[in-house]
């Protein structure tokens, strides 16, 4: 596990311990600055390594949750070396030798791998599971999407950003200036979850859920208008999606459609204030949706409201379901050298 000490880091092993994943050592790495540290693991510690030249030799997989920069530069290091990396980045998610890999949409990518499994964006993630039903029934052709993104995907520094902002909000305190964001997150939305590039009106995140979703779902012609918001919750993202259709899909059939999907749990009674809330979805593995309902100005679009834990669906528990499933179907180099 690269990137042990982080957020993602974290929540990956502590998945892999709550699924009882089959190791016969895990080996915990970060950087020079974490080396020594102990993380509860298994009933016992693991203390941290550093990351270095010396540490790449003798594994048969490498879970990575360490920014694209280390990702670029050490996961070759590690396929030259034998293992087969999941990284959970951006660099790797949209080259053409890498599959870009959701275990309940696309599990059968993974045996083009070549030595690098990508783990897709977190609001790209949970939202795919929601969609592929519906591509598989009645085909897409348009996606509109609004993200309300949660402030831990931006890190441990943006969540206690928002614990502290809004503690001195409810005590009358004078605030901080804003590190983690442009502008302070408690008790505000900002219409901004990523980086603008120079000339670009889209941000980074938008265009993830642009390319991400049509190279998971092998179909490069979806129309998608991506606004990525973040919100002043901890953990969970939020997305509210149109979905135009290629041939008419009723309400009641997409429930069906969906509650028969891996890995998807509909809460659609709306009367009865059941639908999906990023508190109901933090500490699952689930992908929450409700609110499904025809787009009264468009005779083949539908709208669904979607959530999930941004840290354990949307990134640690798919690292660690692919990690399985390369195991299972034989696709880790050194087993299948043996």
């Amino acid at each position: 596990m690269v990137g042990a000490t982080g957020v993602v880091g974290s929540t990956i092993l502590a998945v892999m311990e709550e699924r009882g994943f089959a190791a016969g050592e895990v080996v915990a790495l970060a950087s020079e600055r974490s080396a020594g540290t102990a993380i509860p693991f298994g009933g016992d510690e693991l203390i941290v390594r550093a990351l270095s030249e010396d540490a790449v030799e003798g594994f048969d997989l490498v879970l990575m949750s360490a920014g694209g920069g280390t990702s670029a530069e050490w996961a070759p290091r590690f396929v030259e070396a034998g293992a087969v990396v999941v990284d959970n980045s951006s660099h790797w998610r949209m080259h053409d030798d890498v599959p870009l890999v959701v275990a309940e949409v696309n599990p059968d990518a993974l045996a083009g791998h070549s030595g690098i499994v990508a783990n897709p964006n977190c609001s790209t993630m949970q939202m795919v599971v929601a969609l592929k039903p519906i591509q598989d029934a009645a085909g897409i052709e348009r996606l509109v999407i609004t993200t309300q993104q949660s402030v831990s995907g931006t890190g441990k520094r943006a969540v206690d950003e928002l614990l502290d902002s809004t503690h001195r909000a409810l005590h009358e305190m004078a605030p901080e200036a804003p590190v983690a964001y442009p502008h302070a997150i408690a008790f505000n939305v900002l219409p901004q979850a990523g980086s603008f590039k120079e000339g670009d009106a889209y941000t980074d995140e938008e265009h993830k859920l642009e390319n991400e979703t049509r190279k998971i779902l092998m179909q490069p012609d979806i129309g998608i208008s991506a606004t990525c918001t973040r919100v002043p919750v901890r953990v969970g993202h939020s997305e509210s999606v149109n979905v135009q259709t290629r041939d008419p899909l009723e309400p009641d059939r997409c429930r069906e459609l969906l509650a028969a999907a891996p890995g998807v749990v509909v809460l659609d009674e709306p009367a009865r204030a059941i639908y999906p809330l990023a508190t109901e979805a933090e500490g699952r593995d689930d992908v929450l949706v409700g609110r499904v309902r025809r787009d009264p100005s468009h005779p083949r679009c539908l709208n669904l409201f979607i959530v999930s834990d941004n840290l354990r669906k949307g990134a640690a528990t798919n690292a660690v379901q692919l990690a399985e499933l390369l195991h299972e179907r034989g696709l880790l180099r050194r087993a299948a050298r043996a």
